[in-house]
């Protein structure tokens, strides 16, 4: 049994999300995209959660927006980013616990899939696989392995579907 409740983030989690977030990743950065990705049109309420454990935000997770854009027009679709966890709480299960949460509430909200750039092994282990192996592309950092671009697919997805592929252009809150 889990020692932490998984739930939407709310205004009041805010400041305790940042703090998971520059925890996790060792700097502002994420924290700060969080941060403007809330004041945008990627931002998904539903799909940003937290974990809590004895009342405290040791977990973080957003699905947001971005589009795919392919030979027959462009498509807004979603994506995982970011999965954060304060670092004593690491490998107990709590960012699988969020991912398969997130998931779960894309695939309520009818998405056909989740991409993301991420550890193979890690997303691997959590029903992700390689997107270009879907036919959709993925500019990746030139530290990241090409297996790094990935998709979940989800209940709604139809591989028969054209708008479902192509390249992967993020938001301008990306930076």
């Amino acid at each position: 049994m889990s020692d932490w409740l998984i739930r939407p983030e709310t205004p009041d989690d805010f400041p305790a999300i940042r703090t998971v977030q520059v925890a996790a990743f060792g700097e502002d950065r994420v924290a700060d995209g969080v941060d403007r990705i809330r004041e945008s049109w990627i931002y998904r309420p539903a799909t940003s959660l937290v974990a809590v454990s004895d009342g405290e935000v040791v977990g973080h997770v957003m699905i947001t927006g971005c589009t795919v854009t392919g030979e027959v027009g462009e498509r807004k679709v979603a994506m995982l980013t970011p999965l954060g966890v304060l670092p004593e709480h690491k490998r107990r299960g709590v960012g699988s616990a969020l991912v398969r949460a997130a998931l779960a509430r894309a695939a309520e909200a009818g998405e056909p899939f989740v991409v993301l750039e991420g550890s193979p092994a890690y997303y691997g282990a959590l029903g992700f696989v390689a997107s270009r192996d879907h036919g959709i592309e993925m500019q990746l950092p030139d530290w990241a392995p090409p297996e790094a671009g990935q998709v979940h697919l989800l209940p709604a997805y139809d591989p028969a579907d054209r708008t479902l592929r192509g390249k992967i252009t993020y938001p301008p809150v990306y930076g």
